[in-house]
């Protein structure tokens, strides 16, 4: 894939939630929410400050976040589905 997000924008590759609850319970696809949990595929340079300097990125390609639910803008690339979202609506990392 040949694609890098510019500025302060990030790719996203969604992960996928249990298909069961803690009970056992199996859950629909029809019943499924989008999940709000994914791995950073990649990171753009950053965005620039008022002095025209680069502010790092926080994030990098590999770290796992979570996300707003309607955070993002739903692509694909390659027949894989990613979102690509900017930095500031990325809520935390998962460690």
């Amino acid at each position: 894939m040949a694609f890098t997000p510019l500025h302060d924008r990030v790719l996203v590759r969604r992960v996928e939630s249990d298909e069961k609850t803690a009970g056992g319970l199996i859950i629909p696809d029809s019943a499924k929410e989008k999940p709000a949990e994914g791995e950073v595929v990649s990171v753009g340079s950053g965005a620039r400050d008022d002095d025209g300097d680069r502010i790092a990125m926080d994030v990098k390609a590999g770290d796992k976040i979570l996300f707003g639910k309607w955070s993002g803008t739903e692509i694909t690339l390659d027949g894989e589905e990613l979102l690509i979202m900017k930095e500031s609506d990325i809520l935390g990392l998962i460690s």
